[in-house]
């Protein structure tokens, strides 16, 4: 979990919204296991230490799902400690008959979803970084059929929900344009660790596989959402590098800059929400 710590710029938490709360309190709770921090009419914070919040959803006045492709959330990433956890939250999803698709990234072993508004949800774990294969400065990733039989082996206990140590792994966002999303985020200070197919590129901060995915899988130059459209409605960073450096590269750019007390915010140039936090 060292990718998930100071110095390095990870994701610690992800805001989405949703069209109806109590039945997404439902999901988040039971299928995907985590608790309830914090609820007020029309906002729930969810934990996983009964501490701290990775995730929280907001139901927007009219919030509706659209079928309109946009910029905006692909999935989140939720990455638990062990393949162990992994392996009995495989188990806990087969005895509630949910349907998840499943691969093998070489550098992770991957779960994806979709919640009740469609938001896309990854559940993972990591490879020993020993075991991840890297070109320069390029690692290498791929997508192919995960072994379950191997994975099941690991599975052991009961299912309590998820584990204290869950993190937000990394969030992947559909873009508007590939070269305005790279220019943006290099200004925030991640470099590229990976071009997927020539519409989809991965960034991170201290050699990580990605903190963040970037696509323009929805299509060049993809609208950007409605306020009151279910999907992503910001991501926090964590920031360890001097604020004002960052500020002055991403104004430099054009990108707005909002200072508030701990930190600053930013959309980048699809309209993705951003919270930079020290």
């Amino acid at each position: 979990m060292r990718y998930h710590e100071k110095p390095n710029m990870y994701v610690k938490h992800v805001e989405i919204k949703v069209a109806d709360l109590d039945r997404s309190i439902k999901y988040y709770t039971e299928i995907i296991g985590f608790q309830i921090l914090q609820q007020t009419a029309d906002r729930v914070v969810f934990t996983t230490d009964g501490q701290s919040s990775i995730l929280s959803i907001v139901q927007p006045e009219g919030a509706y799902q659209s079928p309109q492709k946009t910029t905006g959330l692909y999935h989140f990433a939720i990455l638990l400690p062990s393949r162990k956890d992994l392996a009995n939250i495989i188990r806990h999803l087969q005895q509630r008959g949910i349907y998840f698709g499943a691969s093998d990234h070489d550098v992770s072993e991957a779960l994806y979803l979709r919640d009740p508004d469609n938001n896309g949800i990854e559940i993972y774990a990591d490879r020993i970084p020993e075991e991840w294969t890297w070109t320069g400065d390029q690692v290498y990733m791929k997508t192919e059929p995960l072994d379950f039989k191997d994975l099941m082996q690991n599975a052991q206990g009961e299912w309590n929900g998820l584990p204290a140590k869950t993190v937000m792994g990394h969030i992947h966002l559909h873009v508007a344009n590939l070269e305005k999303a790279k220019e943006f985020y290099t200004a925030l200070g991640y470099r590229v660790v990976l071009r997927y197919g020539g519409k989809a590129l991965f960034i991170s901060t201290g050699d990580y596989h990605h903190h963040i995915g970037l696509n323009t899988w929805n299509g060049e130059d993809a609208p950007q959402p409605a306020s009151n459209q279910v999907g992503l409605q910001s991501f926090t960073v964590q920031l360890d590098e001097s604020d004002e450096t960052i500020m002055k590269r991403l104004a430099f750019i054009g990108a707005p800059v909002e200072q508030i007390e701990n930190g600053f915010i930013t959309v980048d140039p699809s309209g993705n929400r951003i919270i930079v936090e020290k």
